[in-house]
């Protein structure tokens, strides 16, 4: 049995930051945010990681958002060669920081099994995944402004929304 590989969509495989406008106003707009999702560009650094990833490993997307938007995603996955692969998504209403879902959704999926990967955007996700053990890495290829940090931060670690 292959290692797994888990993948973070958004700041990984897909460019969000043509909609971090949404949140980065009062009060944030979290529909148009994900609505807009479907327009992302891709990121060929995430592109070409999943394609060396998936040689060896069975990829896993593991991703913040909420479950309410599995066939956009699934369907942008798939205009960009990337479908195929399972899909962890954050549950309806659930709106614990995304370092704490990611690590449960990853011990959930993975028991039993080696995990060979752990890449993500986060740099909280990060350093508790590899407190928890697991290899990581992190995508440092979508170079956001400072406030752009700031509001996905604060949309990740208190209001549990990506």
């Amino acid at each position: 049995m292959s290692p797994l590989a888990f993948v973070d969509i958004d700041g990984v495989v897909a460019d969000v930051r043509h909609r971090l406008v949404h949140v980065e106003q009062r009060p944030k707009d979290w529909e148009a945010f994900f609505r807009a999702a479907h327009r992302d560009p891709v990121h060929e650094e995430g592109v070409a990681l999943v394609a060396r990833l998936a040689e060896d490993h069975e990829v896993v997307f593991l991703t913040g958002r909420p479950s309410r938007l599995r066939r956009p995603t699934e369907r942008w996955l798939e205009r960009q060669g990337l479908g195929g692969h399972r899909l962890l998504m954050r549950p309806a209403d659930d709106r614990r920081p995304a370092r704490v879902i990611k690590l449960e959704l990853l011990r959930r999926e993975a028991r039993g099994r080696v995990v060979g990967a752990v890449v993500d955007d986060d740099e909280h996700v990060v350093a508790t995944m590899r407190q928890a053990g697991y290899p990581t890495v992190q995508a440092t290829w979508e170079a956001r402004a400072a406030e752009d940090d700031r509001a996905l931060l604060e949309a990740q670690e208190s209001e549990g929304r990506t």
